[in-house]
């Protein structure tokens, strides 16, 4: 059964993500290698990077070029397996 009010994704779209994870100098650099995997037209300008107020957490946020739920699902997964990251948006 579909939730009538779950949002409806129409695909291309540029598509926003949040990765959070523990506090590492290459931690940006990583998150978007594995981005790049998935969306090879990634581009820098659609990357920020913002730390927690202690210091112990990093942010990465990106927009990539979503093509399906297959592509999204498959980076989400990517990213969760490296167990470096605690969370994607």
């Amino acid at each position: 059964m579909t939730d009538p009010k779950a949002p409806v994704i129409t695909f291309p779209c540029d598509y926003p993500i949040k990765v959070i994870g523990d506090m590492a100098p290459d931690f940006k650099d990583f998150v978007t290698r594995v981005a790049r995997n998935h969306d090879p037209r990634l581009k820098e300008h659609s990357i920020s990077v913002n730390t927690s107020r202690n210091g112990r957490f990093l942010s990465v946020r990106l927009v990539i070029r979503a093509t399906g739920e297959t592509q999204i699902s498959a980076l989400f997964a990517e990213l969760k397996e490296s167990g470096r990251v605690r969370m994607v948006l």
